[in-house]
């Protein structure tokens, strides 16, 4: 009798953790906007926190998240890839062939043929059952290749970003025409500016160009996209912009960066522009399979998973424990060594996730971005708990207590948003753009205002 209680105790205990072996859910995706993030996880999870002003979470309200949340509104659909732009997030779902979005809706970077603010997600009926193969998110616009190599894009259009041929917003996806019969491998997308790499390995830039960041020797913008200037004989096969600089990555798995270099983002131990793609040297023994770029800063991963960042480090979103700018790639050290298998920059804040299939987040805080619970800043990678394999009490992620029902927009488009710097700041000249500089985008958190009202 006692050896069949043992037994069955034994047993019991076995169950218990084999049920808690297939809780544990893979990450697959990671994302990170101005001032949030996005997770998809195996079983078609997706999660996100932090800032919630503008619906960018998802979940029904404008309430920030400290901590990850489940998006239940996407329970069913079958998402299998994420993106954040800095105010917005997109999901694709392959087997429906159907992007969402939501989030900030002004100059129509939600694609749904108005400038409304959305609080949960919803289909972008343009794309309706069109294959994608990627989609990437600036501040203010999208764009996205089809299966075909085709690309779209739709959004704000102030400096020719969405490579339509003019400056007008388009509330809907529209058509590149210079891609026809160009197929596109991958596309990025900056704060105005957006960059492509075809199959061949060729290398366009378009929209804003002021810095050198599209990669054409000059500083002017481009309405259509145009092959940046390049070093013959060399294909690329990656691209990932920031703010106002450019990454992209040879099939060698050499790094060149262009573009904007104030705080030395470009990685070439100076805080020179560069007009043209140039090789960054000092990860020029290593193979990079991975990069990203953010507001100010550049993260790049190495084919055996060391993490290299550079740049703006004020809130350590570089993620070297300090918090000093960085001209030059340092490494980035992970409890016990853990190999790195995805990267992604924020604004101020970086997402990472390791072999160990845990997640990793550093840099600003200040609306729960990072997911640690709290609202305070880190300079050096810190485990999210409730995503990953190795945190406390494993992966429990909380599920949202929103109710959809409530109205899919909360904020009809009854105007504009303004971006209001703090009192520190040089605020530019109305109805001009700023002579180049960041000062029309704070440092601090900003707050928006209504303005005067426009079209939807």
């Amino acid at each position: 009798m006692g050896t069949e209680q043992k037994d069955e105790t034994i047993s019991v205990k076995e169950e218990q953790s084999s049920c808690t072996q297939q809780m544990i859910r893979q990450i697959l995706f990671i994302s990170a906007g101005a001032s949030h993030s996005v997770a998809l996880l195996s079983g078609k999870v997706v999660c996100s926190w932090g800032r919630g002003e503008d619906g960018q979470l998802g979940h029904g309200d404008a309430e920030d998240r400290l901590s990850p949340v489940q998006l239940s509104e996407l329970d069913g659909h079958e998402v299998n890839s994420i993106t954040c732009g800095a105010d917005h997030t997109l999901a694709y779902s392959e087997p429906l062939s159907q992007v969402y979005s939501w989030g900030w809706g002004d100059f129509g970077r939600l694609g749904h043929g108005n400038s409304s603010d959305l609080f949960i997600p919803q289909p972008i009926k343009a794309l309706d059952g069109v294959k994608i193969k990627q989609i990437a998110c600036g501040d203010s616009h999208c764009l996205a290749v089809t299966m075909d190599g085709e690309v779209a894009s739709w959004g704000r259009n102030q400096n020719g970003q969405l490579g339509i041929g003019t400056a007008e917003d388009s509330l809907v996806p529209q058509k590149i025409q210079t891609f026809q019969g160009i197929p596109v491998k991958m596309v990025a997308a900056g704060a105005e500016h957006s960059a492509a790499v075809t199959e061949a390995g060729e290398v366009y830039g378009w929209g804003w160009g002021r810095y050198g960041n599209l990669g054409l020797g000059d500083r002017k913008d481009r309405l259509i996209p145009e092959k940046a200037l390049s070093i013959d004989g060399i294909k690329m096969v990656l691209v990932a912009c920031g703010w106002r600089h450019t990454i992209t990555v040879t099939s060698s798995g050499s790094i060149y960066t262009y573009g904007w270099s104030k705080y030395g983002q470009l990685g070439h131990g100076d805080f020179e522009d560069h007009l043209t793609p140039f090789k960054l040297e000092a990860l020029s023994g290593q193979i990079i399979s991975q990069i990203s770029g953010g507001w100010r800063h550049t993260m790049a991963v190495t084919s055996d998973g060391k993490l290299y960042g550079w740049g703006w480090n004020k809130f350590g979103q570089v993620g070297v424990g300090d918090n000093a700018d960085r001209c030059f790639p340092v490494q980035v050290s992970f409890p016990n060594d853990q190999k790195v298998v995805q990267i992604c920059c924020g604004w101020r804040h970086t997402l990472a996730v390791t072999e160990r299939n845990n997640v990793f987040s550093w840099g600003r805080g200040t609306n729960g971005q990072l997911g640690h619970g709290d609202t305070v800043d880190r300079n050096s990678p810190t485990i999210i708990e409730s995503l990953s394999m190795d945190g406390s009490g494993g992966q429990k992620i909380e599920s949202s207590k929103a109710d959809p029902s409530a109205g899919k927009i909360l904020v009809p488009s009854v105007g504009r948003y303004a971006v209001v710097p703090d009192e520190s700041e040089k605020v530019p000249t109305a109805g001009l753009r700023d002579n180049g500089g960041d000062a029309s985008v704070p440092e601090n958190d900003v707050k928006r205002i209504r303005v005067n009202p426009g079209p939807a």
